[in-house]
Formats: C-alpha cells, sequence, structure tokens
C-alpha cells in the first residue's frame, strides 16, 4: 500500500460532503451515540461501489448514461426530500441523553441511501482503486478489497471524528434557540446546494 493512495483517500474523505454532513447533524441534533452510529452507516453505505467496482459493475454506470442518470437523479431526489424534511422540522430540540436517539437501524439507513444512491462514488472507486493495484498482480480483486478496507477505516474514523465533535458542542448550540432555527435552514441549504452538485455532475 503506497503513500500516495493514503494521501489521497485521506484527502477525499476529510472533503466534506453529504456523508459527513449527515453524521455532523446527527451529532448536534442526537449525541455521540447517534453520531458514530451515522459514521458506520455511511461506512456501511461505501460497500455496494466497492463491489461493484470489483466485479466491473462500476464500468457500466460509467459508460451508460441510462444508469449514471438514473442512479444520479434517485440521489437527488434523496437530497432533496432530506432538505425538505430538515426545513419543515420545528420540533424543539433539547439535551438528551444518547439512549434517547433514534432506533440505530433508522439512522444506518438513511445513512446507507445517502452514500448509496450517489454515482460519483461508483465511478470514484472504479477510477481510482485500480490505479494502485499492480498489473503483475495475479489477484487484483484481493488487493482491490484490501484498499476499499483501507478506505471504509478511513471514512469511519473522520466521520465518527466530526460526529463527535458535534455532539460535544450539542448543549452549547441546542440551548439557543434561535442557533437552533438557523442550524436547520443551514443544513437544509447546504443538502439542496449538495443536490444542485450532483445534479450537474458528469460521468
Amino acid at each position: 500500500m503506497s503513500v500516495a493512495f493514503l494521501i489521497t483517500a485521506l484527502a477525499v474523505v476529510v472533503t466534506p460532503g453529504t456523508g459527513a454532513l449527515y453524521t455532523i447533524s446527527t451529532g448536534l441534533g442526537q449525541g455521540r451515540r447517534a453520531a458514530t452510529v451515522a459514521a458506520f452507516g455511511c461506512t456501511v453505505g461505501i460497500v455496494p461501489h466497492l463491489v461493484a467496482a470489483i466485479t466491473g459493475l462500476a464500468a457500466v454506470v460509467h459508460a451508460s448514461a441510462v444508469a449514471f442518470s438514473a442512479l444520479k437523479w434517485a440521489g437527488v431526489a434523496y437530497l432533496l426530500y432530506l432538505a425538505w424534511l430538515t426545513w419543515r422540522d420545528r420540533s424543539d430540540l433539547h439535551p438528551a441523553p444518547d439512549g434517547a436517539s433514534a432506533p440505530a437501524w433508522r439512522i444506518v439507513r438513511r445513512a446507507v441511501f445517502i452514500n448509496l444512491l450517489n454515482p460519483k462514488l461508483t465511478v470514484f472507486f472504479f477510477a481510482f482503486l485500480p490505479q494502485f493495484v499492480a498489473s503483475s498482480d495475479p489477484a487484483p480483486w484481493r488487493a482491490m478489497v484490501g484498499l476499499g478496507a483501507v478506505f471504509m477505516a478511513m471514512t469511519f474514523v473522520v466521520f465518527a471524528g466530526y460526529g463527535l465533535f458535534a455532539s460535544a458542542v450539542r448543549e452549547h448550540v441546542l440551548s439557543r434557540p434561535p442557533v437552533v432555527h438557523w442550524m436547520r435552514r443551514g443544513f437544509a441549504a447546504a443538502y439542496v446546494g449538495l443536490a444542485g452538485r450532483l445534479a450537474f455532475a458528469a460521468r
């Protein structure tokens, strides 16, 4: 495993995207346990993209305008749905024990959908991982699994860090209703912005 791979993968993971945004919002709203679960869900959401890259399905998405567009617009619709849910939320938020957060399965499901409906992630694995696999490797799929596992571990650690930081300041944030109001507006706007960026994404 090369240093170039580690640096490139870390740069990709650290750059805030939909998964990081969801983990941060979950940490602020529901605490550190929920934030860790969200980070886990986002990490699990990488698995289908890794499998697609290994089996060649990513090449189909990359080559087929219909397949790419279908996955892309499904992702756009889901991000806009999240923006709508966040914008219309008027419930009062109060610092509560971590055990009072939403069910883990619901957090994981939403996190998995966020990463699953992102065609750029599939194309990223298709174009990125093979560059770090030696052409003489007798079992390149094993190398790709190893690299993918490292990428997933980085994702979990970084996203969990984002979420735990958010949960650490949640009491200060949630005790100020105006801040909560504008925080929700900010997250909703961010989801819309990410949906717009995905909508204009090309193969």
